[in-house]
């Protein structure tokens, strides 16, 4: 899915996801393996806009941003890296970036730094996609761009993997892959198939399409606030981000 994929399905309105775990908050817990299940799921969506930002702001090759990606996340880990953080004053994505700069300039003024990470991947990260993305440098017009928009498309590409697990649960399979032609495989909307063409495809009839597509943006929508929630440590953050992301007041 594109970083800039129009994902405002679903009207205006909105319910808060019924969950209200938040994994930034589950980071500074006092039990480890909470911590460890918190950055678990920070890093699934955090990893690309990281390794990201290290590569453009900071200008080191694969090898390097590779191993100062696994460090900073085992910093958080064994650290109370996110003590200061206030959500009063900033998105926590904003904050992680300044944690991640002043992480790499410690890093870089130590004088007996040992290879980032020790050899060993804490966090596994698949840089073959990323660096297709990165071979690219007009698609980020700076470090921050590069860094917020693989944010998106991170938080996107797992909610998209959630919305596919939960129609296959729920035995809607076809409504996935309605979702999937209709909305994720075009480049732009004069790509996408007719209803008709779609209907065909699948078997089904135009009018079937459009409550499968109806069923899979909602569940979709729904699981990306879901994900903000995990991804945020208060209220008005959430609300903000969902209004960025999708373009939508929470209520």
């Amino acid at each position: 899915m594109a970083p800039d994929h129009d994902i405002s399905t679903g009207g205006a309105g909105g319910r808060f996801p019924a969950t209200q775990y938040s994994a930034i908050m589950a980071l500074r817990s006092g039990d480890q393996k909470e911590r460890e299940r918190a950055l678990e799921t920070v890093a699934t969506v955090y990893w690309r806009p990281i390794y990201t930002h290290i590569r453009l702001r900071w200008k080191r090759e694969t090898e390097e941003a590779r191993d100062l990606t696994q460090g900073f996340f085992m910093q958080v880990l064994e650290k109370d890296f996110f003590a200061t953080f206030d959500p009063q004053r900033a998105r926590f994505r904003t904050f992680l970036r300044v944690c991640l700069d002043r992480f790499i300039q410690r890093e870089d003024a130590s004088s007996a730094r040992q290879k980032r990470g020790g050899g060993v991947d804490h966090i596994p990260l698949d840089l073959v996609e990323i660096e297709k993305s990165l071979s690219g440098s007009a698609t980020y017009p700076s470090p921050e761009d590069g860094f917020d928009r693989e944010w998106v498309r991170s938080l996107l590409s797992l909610a998209t993997i959630r919305l596919r697990a939960y129609c296959e649960e729920s035995h809607r399979g076809m409504a996935y892959r309605a979702f999937e032609r209709y909305d994720l495989d075009p480049s732009d909307s004069s790509a996408r198939p007719t209803y008709a063409t779609l209907a065909a495809e699948l078997g089904t009839t135009s009018d079937d399409i459009t409550n499968q597509l109806a069923f899979a943006r909602r569940e979709f929508r729904r699981i990306v606030l879901g994900l903000l929630r995990e991804m945020t440590s208060s209220e008005e953050e959430f609300r903000d981000e969902a209004r960025t992301l999708l373009g939508i007041d929470v209520t």
